[in-house]
């Protein structure tokens, strides 16, 4: 773990001015808390206490749900930093596993602390043998979310030195643990769906590397890795690592908070992740080029996206937080156009689609004036597609990179002090109190 240095930024939290809150002749006074950077936040806790009501936020859009110092947004500036770093010098300039670690204990590691972590990862990387038998388990078909989301969840059943959440070694375990074997598991379930050998983890390669190799090696072959897709899967891990309380986080924390295994939070996480309104945009993008077609078809198709009676929405664009172009766009668009060059797929119907796509939209005033810029989803799956990845394994990886943000989140949930588990309240709209009537009453 990263000794404490005198660089280290502060994060103590300040006190602001209290909020003053009135409801007929009721009045409460809410302390407000303010971050390191970023909005004051009201503390509603003692909201109900003092004035007897809730706050009602559907969707907790405009709430707070916990305190944390691991990731800050700025959606109106385009801002994504993780523990102060911003993702553009991390994504350029750092590994994955460097961010890994970063995200777990707050500073990039010194170079033995990174030669460490590396190898611990890779010591992790296996799986017990015995795990191999619940891939014969599945279907042939089934998809590979579902592998991962029952697989990550058994690994309870392997690694009972690891689920004792009130031991900081074990929390550690269980974190570098998931971080290394949720790639092998994930690889593996793409290798079944195929109905090929399963490839075990190579230690002679870094870990974007490895996952390429797992992915796509065959025993009878020698594979050998392209620097520049390994580079481009590096940045997809990095641009997918964390991104602040999104749901399948929100979805861990919540788990964590019951106190259940790390194994299972991971798994829930998986399972809120497969959801299409959040891992399953970039799928999405390629949906709709394929529904294009052609070049000749974007003005009609970008005229009924302007029509909001279509129904026809214009993938990969906007994004729910950030109101200004997504930083993790900027980089993967440049990542997009160093694949493209490197396989020669210039003269790709879909690549050369997209590119016009683009031109197109980020031009139209319509766009402009709703700030609908493309985000990251809308280069990472035109990126993993170039890699031969096919569109079932998108969500996937996103898991695989997500794990790292996901397991963070747990560690920092789990330590900090006076954690209560979640319960979030209602705003009740059914009948009100009525009485139990035999059949011989009722209408």
């Amino acid at each position: 773990m990263a000794d404490n240095d005198t660089n280290r930024p502060d994060t103590t939290q300040k006190m602001s001015p209290s909020a003053t809150i009135s409801i007929g002749t009721r009045q409460a006074e809410l302390p407000v808390r303010s971050g390191t950077i970023g909005p004051d936040v009201v503390d509603i806790r003692k909201l109900a206490q003092d004035l007897g009501v809730y706050s009602f936020d559907p969707g907790y859009g405009e709430t707070a749900s916990c305190q944390s110092s691991i990731t800050y947004i700025d959606g109106d500036e385009g801002v994504l930093l993780h523990r102060g770093y911003p993702i553009d010098q991390l994504a350029m300039n750092a590994s994955f596993p460097e961010v890994a670690y970063l995200l777990l204990y707050g500073e990039l590691p010194n170079a033995q602390e990174y030669c460490d972590f590396r190898e611990n990862l890779k010591e992790h990387a296996l799986l017990h043998e015995q795990i191999r038998n619940f891939f014969n388990g599945f279907r042939r078909d089934a998809h590979p979310m579902a592998i991962l989301c029952g697989t990550v969840g058994a690994l309870s059943a392997f690694y009972h030195d690891g689920i004792d959440i009130s031991n900081p070694a074990s929390r550690d375990l269980s974190a570098r643990r998931l971080i290394a074997k949720v790639p092998t598991i994930a690889a593996w379930a793409y290798k079944y769906s195929q109905g090929e050998p399963f490839v075990y983890p190579n230690d002679d390669y870094s870990f974007s590397e490895n996952f390429l190799a797992m992915m796509f090696s065959r025993p009878n072959t020698r594979y050998r890795v392209n620097p520049v897709l390994a580079r481009a899967m590096d940045r997809i891990f990095i641009l997918h690592a964390d991104h602040e309380q999104n749901a399948s986080t929100s979805t861990v924390r919540l788990v964590g908070s019951t106190g259940a295994n790390p194994f299972a939070c991971i798994a829930a996480g998986i399972a809120a992740l497969w959801g299409p309104a959040h891992g399953g945009a970039n799928e999405a993008v390629l949906a709709m080029l394929e529904q294009i077609g052609k070049r000749e078809n974007i003005p009609a198709f970008i005229e009924q996206v302007k029509n909001r009676e279509s129904g026809v929405r214009l993938m990969g664009f906007g994004h729910r937080v950030y109101k200004n172009f997504d930083p993790r766009a900027k980089i993967l668009q440049q990542t997009y156009h160093e694949v493209v060059s490197e396989l020669k797929l210039a003269h790709d119907p879909m690549f050369d689609l997209a590119i016009e796509l683009e031109r197109i939209a980020v031009e139209d005033p319509y766009f402009i004036q709703r700030k609908l810029y493309p985000n990251v989803d809308f280069y990472s799956g035109l990126i993993l597609r170039a890699l031969g990845i096919p569109t079932s394994m998108f969500t996937v990886l996103f898991a695989v990179a997500r794990t790292v943000g996901w397991v963070s989140q747990w560690r920092e949930m789990i330590e900090e002090p006076g954690q209560r588990i979640g319960r979030p309240r209602q705003l009740y709209t059914g009948a009100a109190r009525r009485d139990f009537r035999p059949f011989s009453n009722r209408n």
